[in-house]
């Protein structure tokens, strides 16, 4: 016989919310919130991923605004918290 798991209506929507908000980034913008986190600037970031410092602007505000957070500590800390580095 499995084993079931229950869990309350208030942790099963949290799981459902993060595993959406990690579906929802690019794979662009995944790279650019890594090297983020790695206290790269907007400069560097560009040179390493081969784009516009605009472009890499753009991601960062795409990622600001999908995870809800109003700036990059706050981005880096959410982002860790649902596991996506």
């Amino acid at each position: 016989m499995a084993k079931k798991k229950y869990l309350s209506k208030e942790v099963y929507d949290n799981i459902k919310n993060n595993q959406a908000q990690q579906s929802i980034l690019t794979r662009r913008e995944k790279d650019v919130l890594k090297l983020l986190a790695k206290g790269l600037t907007n400069t560097e970031i560009s040179r390493q991923l081969f784009i516009s410092i605009t472009t890499v602007d753009t991601h960062r505000k795409h990622l600001l605004a999908k995870l809800e957070v109003g700036n990059t500590a706050l981005l880096i800390s959410k982002a860790t918290q649902l596991g996506i580095i």
